[in-house]
């Protein structure tokens, strides 16, 4: 039989402890004319620190609700998410007892590596939904009208965009049995992403407006020149 008192116990080696108050571990320390110091773990890089502060202060409008909102984790290293709302409060339409006109999210990612398909180091995703009105509903370029709304919006900003790309839907919602009284509604659905070209990692500000402009111009409210109001109605 073998004896286990020849054997004499395994120590794993011993690794220099770090200043009080610091964290390191064995991937994070590396050798300065032979001291062993910590390296900063999960470190922001600048530029995104710049990007998401400049988005922080994009501020709500008395029609557009905006919040930070979790950001998705997996598409990029860094990313920062916000929600909006279009509401009808002080609006011509503040009396069709509807809540929110338009709903949205944008997420801004970030990526040092510049992936391929990016082609930069920063993606822009969008989503947006709203319900139409019975005559855009009908429109049979609605589709395609609704993908100028978009460029115009980053256009009238003078963003330099790229890798521009996106699909819009028109949902159809019926209700049958004992929700058959609900109305039919239609919905648009613009979903696109793009990668922002920029000098400054703060000029993503100009990205985020126009995108504001955009949701506001879905929910039927679209941007007008100073001094002048849009002509009252209803959407449905």
């Amino acid at each position: 039989m073998y004896s286990f008192r020849r054997f004499k116990a395994l120590r794993p080696p011993s690794i220099p402890s770090a200043r009080r108050g610091s964290f390191a571990c064995p991937a994070a320390l590396s050798t300065v004319e032979g001291v062993v110091q910590p390296v900063p773990i999960n470190r922001t890089p600048k530029a995104f620190a710049t990007l998401a502060e400049a988005l922080r202060a994009v501020q709500s409008t008395p029609q557009v609700r905006i919040e930070e909102i979790a950001a998705p984790g997996r598409l990029a290293p860094w990313a920062v998410a916000f929600s909006a709302q279009v509401t009808a409060e002080g609006t011509f339409l503040e009396d069709d007892a509807v809540d929110d006109l338009a709903t949205g999210r944008i997420v801004v990612l970030y990526d040092p590596a510049a992936p391929e398909e990016w082609q930069g180091p920063f993606r822009i995703v969008s989503y947006i939904r709203a319900e139409l009105e019975d005559e855009l509903a009908a429109e049979p370029m609605l589709g395609h009208v609704a993908w100028t709304w978009l460029t115009d919006a980053l256009d009238g900003r003078d963003c330099d965009v790229t890798a521009v790309g996106g699909t819009t839907t028109k949902v159809i919602s019926e209700s049958f049995g004992t929700l058959a009284q609900r109305p039919t509604t239609v919905d648009l659905e613009l979903r696109a992403s793009w990668t922002p070209v920029l000098e400054d990692p703060a000029d993503i500000s100009e990205h985020v407006e126009a995108w504001v402009e955009l949701i506001m111009t879905v929910a039927g409210l679209p941007p007008m020149p100073e001094g002048v109001s849009p002509f009252p109605g209803r959407r449905r």
